[in-house]
């Protein structure tokens, strides 16, 4: 399969774990990938890679949390393959993230953290759209089901990117562009490992109903789905991959 091909894709965060997954899938079915990270070597390294494999990629540096730095990405994006189709805000700060409490996190890294977490899906949005209303297209935000269990700032951050993903389906739909969101439960990747405890860890696998871990991989096909046409009907929506951990009705 092929849906992409011809189209023009910026994924945030894609220098490692999911974003880079979702990055080479991708590429792997035609898109033309804005490899889009604030790490600027694991990010070219990326862009690199997915050329060697016959893809087509570019690494671009952004701090999603900077509006100006938002704008220059969609700017660049559109002179390097004329266009932009496709979005995934997956950019977050995770990997060796801070755990505290609501009560007791420094302010300072609260705002930050927010600035990253939710804000960036905001910016990077506000910056894109203008260019995607001529033919219109689709972003995918990446959630999880912190937002329906504790999870301190991470969880509210969450809960943002839900809450905005909604609200943007009804501000976006009038140009043709769709906006969903993906909540995975645990993940297995080098962040989840030097962020959560690995007793954490072994707990949440026992209370799953397809007890194990996820991967990056497990993610994959609902992003290229809600990316392609095959969901051309389906907006502000947040949909679960965690292995059954949050059940709602």
């Amino acid at each position: 399969m092929a849906r992409f091909t011809g189209r023009t894709a910026i994924v945030t965060g894609a220098a490692q774990g999911i974003g880079e997954a979702y990055a080479r899938a991708l590429a792997a079915e035609g898109a033309n990938v804005v490899v889009a990270d604030i790490d600027a070597e694991l990010g070219e390294q990326v862009a690199k890679q997915i050329v060697a494999d016959g893809g087509v990629a570019s690494f671009t540096s952004v701090d999603v949390s900077d509006p100006a730095s938002a704008e220059a990405l969609a700017a660049s994006t559109v002179e390097t393959y004329g266009g932009i189709d496709h979005v995934v805000n997956n950019a977050a700060i995770y990997g060796g993230m801070k755990l505290d409490l609501l009560l007791t996190v420094p302010w300072d890294y609260y705002k930050k953290f927010m600035s990253v977490n939710l804000d960036g899906a905001l910016n990077v949005t506000r910056a894109v759209w203008p260019y995607m209303t001529k033919n219109g297209g689709s972003i995918v935000n990446q959630s999880s089901t912190a937002a329906w269990l504790y999870s301190g700032f991470y969880g509210l951050a969450k809960v943002g990117i839900n809450g905005l993903t909604q609200q943007l389906a009804v501000e976006l739909g009038g140009s043709n562009i769709r906006i969903n969101a993906i909540a995975p439960g645990p993940i297995d990747t080098e962040a989840t490992r030097t962020t959560t405890p690995a007793n954490m860890v072994a707990d949440m696998v026992k209370q799953l109903p397809l007890k194990r871990m996820g991967t990056p991989d497990d993610l994959v096909g609902m992003c290229l789905f809600l990316l392609s046409d095959e969901a051309a009907w389906v907006t502000g929506q947040i949909f679960n991959v965690d292995g059954g951990q949050v059940i709602r009705s």
